[in-house]
């Protein structure tokens, strides 16, 4: 029997997940679950790179937890666990620093991308230009051999695998370089065509309610070129359509067809994807109600996953210690 593939995956606490998080990343995660041997971070550490208000953290970790449960997570089949409660996670992120240069990482598209997103590109802090060298430590630690990603961040996991190869011909042999597995419906738009994100203020909210989802959708970027319905559509490019492909693909092609021969109005088209979206919702806002509703399940979850995370971490970092004569 094959050996399961070894996963490590994280998301920054920043609040209620959005459309975009379940397509580009935990979607993957519940299909990989039920053939690997799964480990999911909540990546609090990471959120200072970018901010240092740190007050609803604690609160914003349980919301992402949540959401994973709503969503179809397992905690049995992959344990969830907060990134600040494995401390081994900073020790190795310090040892993984001095093998990676600086001109490396300021090469790394998806930290300039964020950079320019949230305007710091003039106030980049050392932790912010290190992130990729955190998260190289957080996949290394559980000796991850394969990392689910959207596209955005495959290069950082290129930097974990140049970390691994550095490590291992400095010190000897003792972390796997991982593999990038990356969604197939790697990206969802925002209403306004560009990366859905809560920064960007333009995503639909997985805990979002039929009236919400209605509001947001009709608000959607469509074609700016049509203005009559019976005038020709031009799908490429239409919010409402990437939306159509991912949630009803079998009717993708018709609506297309529909959409260039004038047939089938923005408005008509947006109405029929919010109750689409909505009835997709409708199961995820079930479940997440029972855990609003039984906090103290969802903190015993984070407590065994912690466990579970500190077993591997400490394991690991023994070799490490043993591996640089350090410790």
């Amino acid at each position: 029997m094959a050996q399961k593939k070894r996963i490590l995956s994280g998301m920054r606490p920043t609040g209620r997940l959005h459309l975009g998080n379940y397509v580009g990343a935990l979607e993957n995660w519940i299909r990989l679950q039920e053939t690997s041997e799964s480990h999911h971070m909540v990546a609090d550490w990471h959120m200072l790179t970018t901010s240092l208000d740190t007050k609803e953290i604690r609160q914003n970790s349980l919301e992402v937890v949540i959401d994973w449960l709503a969503a179809g997570l397992d905690p049995r089949k992959s344990p969830f666990f907060i990134q600040s409660h494995v401390r081994e996670h900073a020790e190795l992120h310090l040892i993984f620093s001095m093998l990676v240069t600086v001109a490396r990482l300021q090469r790394n598209p998806t930290v300039k991308e964020q950079a320019r997103d949230l305007g710091l590109e003039a106030n980049m802090s050392y932790g912010h230009l290190g992130y990729p060298v955190l998260q190289a430590a957080d996949i290394l630690l559980y000796k991850a051999n394969a990392v689910p990603v959207g596209e955005d961040q495959a290069p950082h996991v290129e930097i974990t695998r140049e970390l691994a190869r550095r490590f291992n011909f400095s010190f000897g042999e003792v972390f796997p370089e991982p593999e990038t597995i990356l969604t197939q419906f790697a990206r969802m738009p925002g209403l306004d065509g560009r990366k859905m994100s809560k920064s960007l203020n333009n995503a639909i909210y997985l805990s979002d309610s039929p009236k919400e989802v209605s509001e947001k959708v009709m608000q959607a970027y469509t074609d700016p070129t049509r203005i009559r319905k019976t005038d020709p559509g031009h799908p490429e490019g239409c919010v409402v359509f990437a939306y159509h492909q991912k949630f009803s693909p079998e009717t993708a092609d018709q609506v297309a067809c529909d959409c260039r021969a004038g047939r089938l109005g923005c408005v008509e088209h947006k109405r029929q994807m919010a109750k689409t979206i909505s009835d997709f919702l409708e199961p995820i806002h079930a479940r997440r109600q029972h855990y609003e509703t039984h906090p103290d399940e969802v903190l015993s979850i984070i407590d065994e996953g912690d466990k579970a995370a500190r077993r591997v971490a400490g394991a690991t970092m023994e070799e490490v210690r043993k591996a640089i004569c350090l410790g």
